[in-house]
């Protein structure tokens, strides 16, 4: 199964790009989405930026991903 992670764009520098995902900062590539800017929301898999996405679906996400991280520590 492929999962890919929502994260706010921090910076960009050409092709590559910064994100955030929660505290943790990650290099991406942004090749594949040429038209995001700094703030906006993408998904992230393998290390590329795959899709643009708005803020309220990327913050659904990370809050189910965060619940279920929760239910796995608890387990």
């Amino acid at each position: 199964m492929c999962l890919a992670v929502p994260g706010r764009v921090l910076s960009i520098d050409g092709d590559m790009g910064i994100i955030e995902v929660g505290n943790l900062k990650r290099n991406v590539f942004l090749h594949l989405t040429p038209d995001v800017s700094v703030d906006d929301y993408v998904l992230v898999h393998a290390g590329c930026a795959i899709q643009e996405i708005d803020e309220v679906e990327a913050k659904i996400t990370l809050d189910i991903l965060k619940e279920l991280a929760e239910c796995e520590i608890r387990r």
